[in-house]
């Protein structure tokens, strides 16, 4: 068997229903994991597109904003379908507006999903992987913000310059028991959130002009490193954040 491949593994993927995620499940799923995809939304799309190229996949319906809804579809994950070997922090929001007028209720909705949940939702993984006495793997998605500050986006930017940090702390404390525990950093990638900055021709040119490799990532980019850091081929990987932008922090 390869080992880059999944074969007879269960991941648990978060915010699986579009975009990053999605196609982190889709890519998963091809090399022969069984995928739990998890959100609010429904997974549909992201299942008959497993389905149809013959992979395995289930649905969660979660509330992935508090901490309660998402270690309760996890515990409910673990039941109905048996242990999980990965877990995927992908679900997250951002709130854009000036700092200086930034609002209470959008800092905290952004740092529940993006932080607090994050670390209980690998909490609950780590423990039952502790009990049963198995190794594995928690996989988060950062951001290039992880290292740069931003524009009208702080609670985003602190919430994932935070997750870089916890990654490196839970692989501190965690990779002795076998499990590791890494982060992907996107770059600049076509989704929803994006969209607007996408149709701003002067934006978009700047961008472009900044990325070595000429272009936005797709999500299938980031999909393919979250798979490398679940599989066997990167059992000595652990405590890092890896960019995936193209070049971007390299120019």
């Amino acid at each position: 068997m390869s080992r880059f491949s999944l074969q007879g593994s269960r991941a648990f993927v978060t915010g699986a229903n579009t975009g990053i995620g999605q196609a982190i499940a889709i890519d998963m799923a091809a090399q022969g994991c069984h995928v739990i995809a998890v959100g609010r939304s429904s997974m549909a799309d992201t299942l008959k597109a497993i389905t149809e190229a013959d992979g395995k996949a289930d649905a969660v319906q979660a509330d992935l904003g508090t901490v309660a809804g998402a270690v309760a579809a996890f515990e409910q994950a673990v039941a109905e379908f048996g242990p999980i070997d990965t877990l995927v922090n992908n679900a997250g929001i951002i709130r854009r507006a000036d700092s200086l007028e930034f609002t209470e209720a959008d800092w905290d909705a952004v740092m529940d999903i993006n932080l607090k949940v994050v670390f209980f939702l690998s909490q609950a993984f780590a423990k039952a992987r502790v009990t049963a006495e198995q190794g594995g793997s928690v996989i988060n998605v950062a951001s290039l913000l992880s290292f740069q500050g931003g524009i009208r986006v702080p609670s985003y930017t602190a919430s994932k310059s935070a997750v870089a940090g916890l990654t490196k702390t839970l692989s501190n404390e965690w990779s002795a028991q076998g499990i590791t525990v890494n982060a992907v950093a996107p770059g600049y990638v076509v989704s929803n959130n994006t969209a607007d900055l996408r149709a701003d021709p002067e934006r978009n040119k700047a961008i472009l002009d900044r990325i070595p490799l000429g272009r936005w990532a797709e999500p299938e980019d980031i999909a393919g490193a979250v798979t490398f850091l679940a599989s066997p081929a990167a059992r000595y990987v652990t405590g890092i954040t890896l960019p995936v932008d193209g070049g971007w922090l390299g120019r």
